[in-house]
This record gives structure tokens, sequence and C-alpha cells, in this order.
């Protein structure tokens, strides 16, 4: 099969993070209407997973993040099983602003949904409504937050009929600046805790679209296990808002949390500061990530730069937290491993098992 790469038929980044820094820019320039309010931002949260400023004595948090296009596939395999899949949309549009917002340190306080349709015809079947709104419930109980309300918006013309565009914000808290975790703390001989993935969560899916569009049976292929291709990539991403207070509630020392989503691995070395991070060891990546690099006729280097590959969470804190840290892990359900460390040099990433390096000009937006 010819290869298939995700700036072909996905957000080709050399692109897009351009705009984005204008948009970065121009945002600066509105910065001095908190500070008439009696607020400070913070300033170097600017470009990072969330926004902070300081409101007294405490820090809040605030993010909003889009889903993407994952819901086309619960459509394309609701076809196939008879079953919607809307549960798993909905965990996975929350855990997309709700993990990007606890990087942080917040504690997620307010959700607010944004659910854009053609028109009112997409949420008259029942069945999928149901389980979407279960699934979004669920998954705020799971973040500990408060569904605050949203805006479901008729946009014919703009929308496709028979689709939805799923996106949503959060408001978090972050009590004491000890808690809050910035670039600024991030030091030489950091050891790098990654959290194991469920999966290809919401990134790089219009490379998994694509691949499926080639497929001669497309979603309903099945994987060496049996499962549908379709049902592989409909694996409910993990929330870790609770993993992360629960780590800061055990007075470890956090220096900084990088959540692995858009740009792949990249993400290691989202901080700005000029530090090298050596991965000794990383997590198998699951069957699904195998399956798309065999068909997509992808390297290593493509993938890795591209999705998860099995890593969801980076955490960088001193050496003497990790034993403590990893048993925090494991007791909310997750799998953690250590997994390398951070050194002085140029800004990059070596992921030793794969003889891979992510140099730092490929990642031009945070």
């Amino acid at each position: 099969m010819k290869k298939i790469t995700y700036s072909q038929v996905g957000d080709n980044y050399q692109t897009k993070d351009p705009i984005n820094k204008l948009f970065q820019s121009a945002a600066l320039k509105t910065a001095g209407n908190l500070k008439k309010l009696g607020f400070n931002e913070v300033s170097s949260s600017r470009g990072e997973s969330c926004f902070v400023w300081k409101q007294g004595n405490i820090y809040m948090a605030s993010v909003i993040e889009c889903l993407g296009t994952k819901n086309l596939i619960a459509d394309e395999m609701r076809k196939i099983t008879g079953k919607t899949y809307y549960d798993v949309i909905a965990q996975d549009t929350v855990a997309t602003f709700i993990n990007d917002l606890s990087t942080s340190g917040a504690k997620p306080l307010v959700v607010h949904a944004y659910w854009g349709v053609e028109d009112n015809s997409f949420l008259q079947d029942e069945e999928r409504t149901k389980d979407f709104i279960s699934g979004w419930t669920n998954a705020c109980q799971i973040a500990g937050t408060t569904w605050g309300g949203g805006e479901t918006a008729t946009s014919k013309g703009i929308i496709e009929k028979g689709t939805i565009n799923l996106a949503g914000s959060c408001v978090g808290i972050i009590k004491s600046e000890k808690r809050l975790l910035m670039e600024k703390k991030l030091q030489q001989g950091d050891r790098i805790l990654l959290i194991k993935s469920n999966g290809v969560n919401a990134n790089g899916i219009s490379l998994t679209r694509a691949l499926a569009r080639k497929l001669p049976k497309g979603y309903a292929t099945k994987l060496t296990s049996g499962k549908y291709y379709g049902e592989a990539l409909l694996t409910k991403s993990n929330i870790y808002a609770k993993l992360i207070q629960d780590l800061l509630d055990a007075k470890l020392d956090l220096h900084y949390i990088t959540n692995i989503t858009g740009h792949g691995m990249r993400k290691i070395m989202r901080s700005k500061r000029n530090f090298t991070y050596v991965l000794g060891k990383i997590f198998a990546p699951q069957e699904i990530f195998q399956f798309i690099q065999k068909c997509a006729n992808l390297n290593d280097y493509e993938m890795y730069q591209t999705f998860n590959m099995g890593q969801d969470y980076a955490i960088f804190l001193p050496e003497r937290d990790i034993k403590k840290a990893l048993r925090i892990v494991k007791i909310n359900g997750f799998e953690g491993l250590e997994a390398g460390y951070i050194k002085s040099g140029k800004r990059k990433v070596i992921i030793e098992p794969k003889n891979i390096t992510l140099e730092g000009e490929t990642l031009d937006l945070r």
C-alpha cells in the first residue's frame, strides 16, 4: 500500500503552527485587561496546555479543546455492530481538555460543552444521544468536575448533515503556588515517568480514517486479536485529573507534566527550555499502532512524531519521588514506567529503544 502520512491527510503542522503563533501573539495584547481587574496572568502559561492567572492567593486555569473527527469512526462502526459508541466519544471529548488542564496542577471545577450540528435531527436519535449524555456525565464524575452547561449550535451550511462537531472547556483551581506546574521547575537530572495510554485517543485520527478508506474491508478489517480495526480505534481515553491531584496531595515534588497528544512523542519536549530528554525505556505500542504502521507503510519516525505510541502522559520529577509516584499511579488503576531522564543539551527527544531522535525544530508550537 502507498505510504499515508498525517501531513497529507490531517493537520499540516508546518502550515497550522505559525498561524497559531499569530493567535498567541495577538492574544498577548489583551493581557492588560486582566490586570485592570486586579488579577495577573502567569505569562509563562501562554502556549502551554492551559492558560493560568493569579487571583488573590490562588491560581485559576482554563482551557478549551476539540475532539476532531473521531466521532465519524463511531458513526461508521455503528453500521457494522449496531452500537453507537457515543459513550466513548463523550469521554474522549472530555479527556481532551481535562487532561490538558491537569498538566498545570489544576483541579477541574466546571466544564462547559460545545456541540455543533447541522440541524436538530442529529439529536433526535435517542439511543445515540442517551449514550452520549451518559458518557459525558460519567467522564465528569471520573474527573471530579461539575458539568455547568454548554451550547448546542445548529449550523446549517457549515456542518455536514448527520455529523456533530464536539468541543468543550474547563476552568480549574490551583490552591497554592507549590502545586502550580510550569516549565521553570524543570531541572537537569529530573526523571521521566510515562503513563501507558489506552490507544490512539483523539490524535492522528485523520490518518486512521484515510487508512480505512484504503482497506478492502475498511473499519471491519480484523486485527490479529480478532478486533475490528474501527473498534480498536474506539477505546476510551484515560482521564488523569484524580491521579495528578493524588500525586500533589502526597506532596511529591512534581516539576512538569506533558499530555502526549498532537505532535506525538515530540510533546515530551513541550517546554521551550534547552534540555535533552532521553528515553531508555518506553511502553510497547498497542496492536492498533502496529497495524496502522504496517498498513500505512510508515517508518518508526513518522509514527512516533504523529501518535502517542502507547505513552499518554509524561510526568517530570526528582528521582527520589519515582517509587512513591509509581505506587500512586498503580493505585489509580494506571500503568507507569520510569522511562528516562533530562540532561543539559540541545532541545530534543532521544528514544533509545527505537534509535529515533526528534529535534526541537520540529515542534514549533508548544
